[in-house]
């Protein structure tokens, strides 16, 4: 089979290798999956370069993320279990974490349906308790995941306002529903929430930026705000001054959703179960920008790297599309 692999770590487009190997063989506990499709996700750059909490051994195949086929024909999404990522003909996952592929998307919107939005509904619904009527800001909104965060913020009846890089991504932003948007490059962040929320904040923040977008945050945060804390793609973590949280009574949050799916796995499937229904009703749909194929999966994995996507990009396999 065809599978990218990784044998030192560095950028994306000058480490992954497209290279002919042997199909891996599922272990205990284990299935073999035939990938119909696989998202690209940030996480897949930062294990390029060796800055992920889960450093597989040398050498690996990137993608966590993909929507497979079984043995006995059934369509699911999956987390791989490295080093024997996604992108690849086939992958291996865990029998137990195998979820169905929703019936009203396809393989590419499914593929990038289960690392986004669980993280988008956890964050949301389980940590930050956000509630209709209550003003959300999203960071990177016409990111993947922050795509994924404006979606259910929506669905849930909240006022979505979304901070993007650019007039481009402003206007994906817009189309996908947010009820003002920021171009963080034309306009002062800080200013205009304040005056957008006649000087209250948002209620809830969802930052997968860190850096300059938590700094903004505190500043902008409503009494008894959440701030959630979902990653770093800016590259700077940054340092919570506990004593700015207590005089101005906000609360941050972290959310790690992987551990959920070893310390509470009932949750990830009833989470599974709520993003279904909202995807049969058209609540939510991944925004999937670009379609690849698999020979290009190594420079889709680095203009993620690049911060220079919308929405996601996915790895479609021929036979699959």
């Amino acid at each position: 089979m065809q599978a990218w692999q990784v044998h030192e770590n560095g950028e994306p487009g000058e480490v992954m290798r497209l290279a002919d190997v042997a199909p891996p063989t599922p272990g205990e506990g284990q299935v073999l999956l035939r990938v119909r499709a696989a998202a690209v996700n940030f996480p897949d750059a930062l294990l390029c370069r060796g800055q992920y909490q889960v450093r597989p051994p040398l050498p690996f195949t990137p993608g966590v993320e993909v929507c497979a086929e079984t043995e006995d024909g059934r369509r699911v999404i999956a987390t791989p279990v490295l080093p024997h990522g996604g992108f690849a003909e086939y992958t291996l996952a865990h029998t137990a974490a195998l979820l169905p592929a929703p019936e009203a998307l396809d393989d590419a919107r499914a593929a990038a349906l289960h690392i986004g939005y669980q993280t988008g509904w956890f964050g949301l619904h389980r940590r930050a308790r956000l509630e209709a009527g209550e003003t959300l800001l999203v960071h990177a909104a016409a990111g993947g995941v922050g795509s994924a965060a404006v979606q259910l913020g929506k669905a849930a009846g909240a006022t979505v306002i979304g901070v993007v890089g650019g007039p481009e991504k402003a206007a994906v932003a817009r189309e996908l529903g947010c009820d003002l948007v920021i171009d963080r490059k034309s306009e002062d962040v800080i200013t205009v929430v304040k005056e957008a929320t006649g000087g209250r904040g948002a209620d809830v923040i969802y930052d997968p930026v860190g850096g300059t977008a938590y700094t903004q945050s505190t500043k902008v945060v409503a009494f008894e705000g959440r701030i959630v804390v979902v990653g770093f793609a800016s590259g700077t973590i940054p340092s919570a001054a506990l004593n700015h949280a207590l005089v101005k009574n906000y609360a941050v949050l972290g959310l790690h959703w992987g551990l959920y799916t070893t310390k509470n796995p009932e949750l990830v499937q009833h989470c599974h179960e709520q993003l279904t229904e909202l995807a049969a009703r058209g609540a939510i749909s991944p925004l999937v920008s670009e379609r690849v194929p698999l020979d290009r999966a190594a420079a889709a994995v680095q203009k993620v790297a690049d911060g220079t996507s919308t929405g996601r990009i996915a790895v479609v396999m021929e036979e699959a599309a």
